[in-house]
């Protein structure tokens, strides 16, 4: 068992398994300027898999696929159902943006992922388009459909909220979980290497963020009540509309500090392991995997050295990489 510091037990691993995405989201990424991973300084698919055996030995339990778009990896069949087989991994899982879904959703169900977190920030087409910077709407609804289809459950909608874009759609996205059994979760933004112009028909950068509090405002109507938080469920506070056949949820860096519950680590694709999402700390693994070097020890180290907590509250921003490069 992984334990730090603050006694919080470690049981959950992002693996960031590619930089590269086939949308430009604005608070992920800037339109142009970019340059991806080289590929040879990128992790291949052996040294994800050998990482993850590592860490299961260490009582990481959930392991969570991510990118960029994880989709676009050409191994991800393959690293899905690696993974998916070694003993201690109880739950795999993907954050998508759905786009590649359709095709994909039946295959990776039956490697062995269990459910799916989607990319969803607006309802509207065109806003859809204009946040994605190219993304078609329609394919990415019918990824999230495919998706359920596929038994890839609880399937969950994670919105990112931005003032003066997409904040007024707040009570349309949660009214989705009325008559669908999915999880509606609304995410202040977080600002990771984002704060540039994100050009035409957005709000500067002192006007996006909007706090719970002001989500929880926008959806009085709807007479939230609370609802139990499974264990090890991370950041996330949990509601349901009354009768719902599904669930509101909420995470919050800034608004509710949710640190003293953090049980996670993540893995870039250039292999360093970060441990916290908002703290620009990171362990370099990649030359470890490539010489054979005892992984155990870098995986330790990184949890010895997980922060109590961000310092957002002290203006204190994460900048050396965007979202895309992380691994959210």
């Amino acid at each position: 068992m992984l334990i730090d510091h603050y006694g919080r037990a470690i049981t959950y691993l992002r693996m960031s398994i590619t930089d590269r995405c086939n949308l430009r989201c604005a608070y992920c990424q800037p339109a142009s300027g970019l340059d991806w991973i080289p590929d040879d300084q990128r992790l291949t698919k052996d040294d994800f898999i050998r990482l993850a055996r590592v860490a299961a030995a260490l009582g990481i339990t959930k392991i969570r696929l991510t990118g960029g778009e994880p989709l676009v990896n050409p191994d991800i069949l393959e690293i899905t159902a690696q993974i998916a087989a070694i003993p201690g991994i109880e739950d795999l899982s993907l954050t998508s943006n759905a786009i590649l879904l359709g095709k994909l959703a039946g295959p990776l169900a039956d490697a062995g992922l269990k459910r799916v977190n989607i990319s969803l920030d607006t309802l509207h087409p065109e806003k859809y388009r204009r946040v994605t910077r190219f993304g078609d709407f329609d394919q990415a609804w019918q990824g999230i459909l495919a998706a359920e289809k596929a038994g890839l459950l609880p399937l969950k909608l994670n919105t990112v909220v931005v003032g003066g874009f997409n904040d007024d759609e707040i009570p349309e996205l949660a009214r989705l979980s009325i008559d669908h059994p999915w999880h509606i979760r609304f995410i202040e933004l977080m600002p990771v290497a984002n704060s540039q112009d994100w050009g035409g028909g957005f709000p500067p950068v002192d006007q996006r963020y909007v706090s719970v509090q002001t989500m929880h405002e926008k959806l009085a109507d709807l007479s939230l009540v609370p609802e139990a938080t499974p264990p090890n469920a991370g950041p996330e506070r949990m509601f349901r509309i009354p009768g719902a056949a599904g669930t509101v949820g909420f995470i919050a860096p800034l608004g509710e500090h949710f640190c003293a519950r953090c049980n996670r680590l993540r893995l870039t694709a250039d292999g360093r392991l970060r441990s916290c999402l908002l703290v620009d700390k990171e362990i370099s693994v990649r030359d470890a995997l490539k010489s054979g070097a005892d992984l155990k020890l870098f995986i330790q180290k990184a949890v010895e050295e997980k922060p109590r907590g961000h310092k957002l509250e002290e203006h204190n921003c994460p900048d050396s990489r965007c979202m895309s490069q992380i691994g959210g």
